[in-house]
């Protein structure tokens, strides 16, 4: 597998990519201040989510009552949540001065659509969404590299989702999850990433964090994982779903620096 060139599997460095996905609380300031954390950090990629949000969710969930600081419903917060093109635009040219690549999970096929204007070099499939085979057919017709989380997900249906990919294609990377925000240590499973890398062989085994310790993620390396995915923040306690879950610049850089040295101490065999 490669993403904008750069080889991925366990003959190559691990890829660490950020993910941002909603931290920047609808803020494109904010996203441009975690790509750069990010960037010095020595991630290889940062990654967002798009929602069409009167696709993803029924008028009854927007219509409950959530309080927060874009109204007083689940809707004004979803919609306060979602970058427009505009923003997109910007976030594609904070990217590009770094050289940082940025991708995102899409949950609907109209936002597949939406990123596939950017060229974004590969497509995100969010553990929730593993199961959406119509919005897997579309992901898989860009013909770009898919990474998939499975948490959530039964083996019947992780097989699916890499039959559904790898019958016209090469087959998807799989990250194993854990989907509690945060997770606790005795829920991750890390033995899964071996287990795993035997059952799919022609795949990238990866494994996406929502701890707040850069540990795991470091430990999931250790145990093969070609690609690692971990939240960023600027501060875990700001206002979002995801921050708690999230590692403040300084773990991150921590869990990039170490991933590095490991694979030098690692060596050859």
């Amino acid at each position: 597998m490669k993403i904008a060139n750069r080889p991925i599997g366990p003959e190559a460095p691990c890829y660490v990519v950020a993910e941002i996905g909603l931290n920047h609380n609808g803020s494109v300031d904010l996203a441009r201040q975690l790509i750069q954390a990010a960037h010095e950090a020595g991630a290889d990629a940062v990654k967002f989510q798009t929602r069409t949000i009167e696709v993803v969710y029924s008028p009854e969930e927007l219509a409950k009552p959530r309080a927060s600081p874009w109204g007083t419903t689940n809707g004004d917060q979803k919609r306060g949540l979602e970058f427009d093109r505009d923003a997109y635009a910007e976030i594609d040219l904070a990217c590009r001065a770094r050289g940082i690549a940025w991708f995102a999970s899409p949950w609907d096929v109209a936002s597949v659509e939406f990123l596939a204007s950017f060229d974004v070099p590969c497509y995100k499939v969010a553990s929730a969404c593993l199961t959406d085979h119509e919005l897997l057919h579309a992901i898989r017709r860009t013909g770009k590299p898919v990474i998939c989380s499975t948490g959530m997900s039964s083996e019947v249906e992780i097989a699916a989702a890499y039959d559904l990919f790898s019958w016209s294609g090469p087959p998807p990377a799989l990250l194993v999850t854990t989907s509690t925000y945060p997770a606790a240590l005795a829920d991750l499973h890390l033995a899964r990433i071996p287990v795993m890398r035997s059952r799919y062989p022609a795949s990238v085994i990866g494994y996406s964090s929502h701890s707040i310790s850069p540990w795991p993620a470091l430990s999931a390396v250790a145990m093969g994982a070609s690609i690692v995915e971990a939240h960023l923040t600027l501060d875990r306690t700001m206002y979002g779903s995801d921050q708690a879950a999230s590692l403040e610049p300084a773990a991150f850089k921590k869990l990039v620096t170490e991933i590095r040295d490991f694979e030098v101490a690692r060596g050859s065999g």
